[in-house]
């Protein structure tokens, strides 16, 4: 870790987990050194900072974070603005249940479809069951400019890396899912969603 620079993520440049955190430090403009971990192969550096050995990992001077939310918010309150939650506490409240929905309802339908070692019957089961869930939803997307939302939030950069992985996962959303579509075409183009992109997630479309 470079010693002019106190802020670093420890980061596996595919996992949509990582990628969060990067969207958040690129949307406050945050300069951090991102430092690329392969699975399989664990830094030094970040078995010190984390004893479960696990990215994303933020290290800020001496304080180590870990669990990409944990991550998120804290980069939210260290960094203040743009905010990425709402101040009054019913809205904070409500992006945090959102944020729990996305970890429940769709990357624990993710989260296999992107290992490798899931067998391709359970795949397909999987692939089907969130296109479904995402056509279903696509409806909330056409009235606001963000997820629920007229400010960009902590849930999109939730929600944005699973749709980056749309292709990987072999999954095409169908025509009536349009709102959802217009709102990736917009979120893509944010010059904040560039910058955060790793080498690996641009050849991910």
């Amino acid at each position: 870790m470079g010693a002019t620079n106190r802020l670093a993520c420890f980061s596996d440049p595919a996992d949509h987990y990582s990628h969060r955190v990067r969207i958040v430090l690129a949307e406050k403009q945050v300069g951090a050194e991102i430092i690329d971990v392969v699975p399989g192969r664990l830094p030094t550096a970040l078995a010190e900072a984390n004893p479960y050995g696990g990215v994303p990992t933020l290290v800020d001077r001496d304080l180590a974070l870990y669990e990409p939310t944990v991550v998120m918010e804290y980069l939210d309150e260290r960094y203040p603005h743009p905010p990425l939650l709402p101040v009054y506490p019913v809205a904070r409240g409500n992006s945090r249940l959102l944020m729990h929905r996305i970890q429940r309802d769709w990357c624990s339908l993710v989260d296999p479809l992107l290992d490798a070692r899931t067998p391709e019957k359970a795949r397909a089961d999987l692939r089907k069951q969130l296109r479904e869930s995402l056509t279903g939803v696509s409806p909330l997307f056409a009235d606001k400019p963000f997820f629920l939302s007229d400010d960009f939030s902590l849930v999109d950069c939730c929600l944005l890396p699973i749709l980056w992985r749309l292709p990987v996962m072999g999954i095409e959303l169908p025509r009536p899912a349009k709102p959802l579509l217009d709102y990736m075409d917009r979120q893509f183009a944010r010059e904040a969603f560039r910058a955060s992109l790793s080498a690996a997630e641009r050849e991910m479309r």
